[in-house]
């Protein structure tokens, strides 16, 4: 996420979080009238697949305002070209503890000089009307403090998964915000990309019968020992917090169950100077309470995989890739309904626009229209509390049990809207 985190590290020892007071600043879009779509005329028959139609963004200036924080390679390779896909969001802020690279990326992107803002001047954001929205994209341990500060600055926040690196900061984020009455969403992409919203619609309508099993495995193979994802002050962890909360999140929306059992598996080859403070692999077994299971497996050494099939009574759904940032596919599987003596594998193809558009996009209607964000801060502390169940378990040698939730999608918020 950010080229410059061991500087970071230094000045966030050196810096405190000493976030504005909420005024006026804590801007609230005004209601306005939304210009009308633009149709245009069928011109493929019914055999074809929908098209989608214009994209209808909304003018320039009833956009939401954004303020990227951290200008390493996922917002210079994805977050920030997404804007240029967006409908209801703009970039108008950076924050970088790198003044030069800042200039650079603000004289490409059309952003202010006056809109750049560094680590320590960062509380300053209150006075920018401009934005209402930051998306932290930090080094984990850094969320926490930065969506405070946000926060206490009358912005409301988006940031990077994993939330933080431990449940009690989770819930220090999702205090700060409900204080300051601002938004907090956690930028879980896959829950808004199209492949997987079919998936999870497949399971909520019961096409694959009743759920069984959920298999999945996400890996790359790390680079530089000294990276801040190999750090454990830094990173809170390794393959699991990082790439294995992909697998442990579909689980989770796929069956909209959560585990009530938990039993993870870490290891970390000796001697290997990347993972002297961080697991280099690490997997898991979920149980749920209808009796759905997943199998999961995170790697940090092995050539990038990135696959998943959801198991069912009566058929089934598999990805590969299934949590890349493009080029997804989807494979189902079941009885065919002309042939009874044979199985239909059919392949669903969707459009793939931008994740981190999609993302931003619904968040921006949160805000203009006081929605909750499909993924709130409750959302990720699910995540973080199984997460620390898992490494206990790892460290005991047993499974750990967890708390029955009391319905599906628990912490999740309505479902997105589609946005063409």
């Amino acid at each position: 996420m950010m080229d410059d985190a061991p500087r970071l590290w230094t000045r966030r020892r050196m810096l405190g979080a000493t976030g504005g007071l909420l005024t006026a600043s804590a801007w609230m879009p005004p209601v306005l009238a939304a210009a009308p779509p633009v149709k245009l005329p069928d011109t493929f028959a019914k055999t074809e697949r929908e098209r989608p139609g214009p994209p209808n963004p909304q003018p320039e200036s009833e956009r939401v305002g954004w303020a990227v924080v951290g200008l390493g390679h996922l917002s210079l390779e994805e977050i920030l070209p997404a804007f240029g896909q967006m409908k209801r969001g703009k970039l108008v802020a950076l924050v970088s503890g790198d003044r030069a690279k800042a200039q650079a990326i603000a004289k490409q992107y059309g952003v202010a000089d006056k809109s750049l803002y560094d680590y320590k001047s960062f509380d300053q954001l209150k006075d920018n009307p401009e934005v209402q929205a930051v998306y932290i994209v930090l080094p984990n341990s850094m969320h926490a403090e930065f969506t405070v500060r946000a926060a206490q600055a009358g912005k409301h926040v988006f940031c990077e998964k994993p939330m933080a690196n431990t449940s009690a900061e989770c819930q220090q984020m999702i205090d700060a915000c409900r204080k300051a009455d601002r938004k907090l969403g956690i930028a879980y992409r896959l829950q808004y990309e199209p492949h997987h919203r079919a998936v999870i619609q497949m399971a909520r309508n019961k096409e694959l019968g009743t759920l069984k099993l959920f298999t999945a495995n996400n890996g790359q193979n790390q680079g530089d020992p000294n990276q801040w994802r190999h750090k454990k002050a830094l990173a809170g962890g390794g393959a699991l917090p990082d790439v294995g909360i992909y697998c442990l999140s579909a689980a989770r929306y796929f069956s909209g169950e959560e585990p009530t059992e938990v039993q993870g598996f870490s290891y970390s080859t000796p001697d290997d100077p990347r993972f002297k403070e961080v697991e280099e692999s690490f997997a898991f077994h979920l149980r749920f309470p209808s009796g759905f299971q997943a199998h999961c497996t995170s790697h940090y050494s092995t050539h990038e995989t990135k696959d998943l099939r959801l198991m069912g009574t009566d058929g089934w759904a598999s990805m590969d890739p299934g949590f890349s940032y493009s080029g997804l596919r989807l494979r189902v599987g079941m009885k065919s309904k002309s042939f009874p003596k044979a199985d239909d594998t059919v392949e669903r193809s969707f459009s793939q626009p931008s994740q981190f558009a999609r993302e931003m996009d619904h968040f921006s209607r949160c805000v203009q229209e006081n929605v909750v964000p499909h993924t709130p801060g409750e959302e990720g502390l699910a995540d973080m509390r199984i997460i620390e169940a898992l490494y206990r378990s790892a460290q005991e040698g047993q499974a750990v049990k967890l708390e029955a939730a009391k319905k599906l999608d628990a912490f999740r918020g309505p479902p997105p809207k589609e946005e063409g």
